[in-house]
């Protein structure tokens, strides 16, 4: 997996905190002492959607049906994520994988999507969102 160097990735973050199309979010993370207890916010971010998530033409239908499970296809988008608070801080935090992150559309409505997976490059790191379908005011 190529890592990116910290110009790089000051970079990438500047991209997509400054993007006029990012939207504004929040993040949250399940308690992994209290898998009954509410999730944690982990802070303000901004998230920059882009596009759909799109299965590896080589993918067979086993695997399509092992990363998409019981979720329509169509429902999982790719995304782009970085922290508001300045790396480093104590406040800065990374996404990962079981994150939820809710975000502001636009109009005021905030919608929901479960952190399924990533994928990393020099450019920088990629997340593949489950949008929940019901839309919270």
């Amino acid at each position: 997996m190529p890592t990116m160097d910290t110009e790089q990735q000051l970079a990438a973050r500047r991209a997509i905190l400054q993007h006029p199309d990012a939207q504004d979010c929040t993040v949250y993370r399940a308690d992994e002492q209290d898998p009954e207890a509410e999730e944690v916010d982990l802070g303000d971010a901004k998230v920059l959607f882009c596009g759909p998530f799109e299965a590896p033409a080589d993918w067979d239908a086993a695997e399509r049906e092992d990363y998409f499970g019981e979720s329509a296809p169509e429902l999982f988008v790719n995304a782009r994520i970085e922290s508001e608070a300045k790396p480093g801080s104590a406040d800065h935090f990374t996404v990962d994988i079981g994150d939820y992150v809710a975000a502001q559309s636009g109009e005021g409505e905030v919608v929901m999507f479960y952190v399924h997976d990533y994928l990393e490059d020099d450019t920088g790191c990629t997340y593949v969102l489950l949008r929940d379908e019901e839309v919270l005011e």
